[in-house]
């Protein structure tokens, strides 16, 4: 695989996830951290009742133009993930724990229950947004119990703190699920088959 020099790749993200999928798929990208105030964007779009996934677009885009503002040279990809799960009381849009009482809560509602992880990718260069991809894996949780949900938590701890579904996929959290429907990279944050594509399309990857 050819990777060109120009334009540099740059990840508008802090996460180590999504550095990793993209080392292990072979790219050479810097990660920028974009800080933009997530959650008052997020409110934003739940008062005008906007889509999740149109909201998703919308924080993504927030970042990589963060990002791309700062370093034109630059092919600057943003992302954003939203868990959407419908509840008793209507949909509700979950986000990072702030702790593990907190995660436990979480768990809780969720268990039992079909939710969405709203993936959205946006790719800023030369000052405008040249590409967008927003998809949405399913996950079902299994009805397990609270004996099991208190051993997951301890095992686990404060690592998954930093994942919108308060669980690791990749570890120990695949045991909390019944059934999960979407590409695994996406459910970890950056969907790797559309964003390969697009950047084979731009040039960016031979073809």
């Amino acid at each position: 695989m050819i990777q060109q020099d120009d334009p540099p790749l740059i990840l508008a993200s802090q996460s180590a996830t999504r550095r990793a999928l993209l080392d292990r798929a072979g790219l050479r990208v810097e990660a920028l951290p974009a800080h933009v105030d997530e959650a008052a964007l997020k409110d934003g779009c739940k008062a005008e009742g906007i889509p999740a996934e149109d909201a998703a677009i919308i924080l993504a885009e927030a970042k990589a133009e963060r990002i791309a503002r700062r370093r034109p040279d630059a092919l600057v990809i943003g992302c954003d993930q939203l868990l959407v799960c419908k509840l008793d009381d209507g949909e509700r849009w979950f986000d990072k724990p702030a702790d593990l009482a907190a995660a436990r809560a979480q768990l809780a509602m969720l268990r039992g229950r079909t939710h969405r992880l709203v993936t959205a990718t946006v790719a800023w260069r030369n000052g405008e947004r040249v590409w967008q991809d927003v998809t949405s894996p399913r996950l079902t949780m299994r009805s397990f119990s609270d004996a099991f949900l208190d051993a997951y938590l301890a095992a686990e701890g404060d690592a998954i703190l930093a994942s919108v579904g308060a669980y690791r996929l990749e570890a120990l959290g695949v045991h909390l699920f019944s059934r999960i429907e979407g590409e695994h990279s996406a459910i970890l944050g950056l969907p790797l088959l559309p964003l390969l594509g697009f950047l084979r399309q731009h040039g960016v990857l031979a073809g």
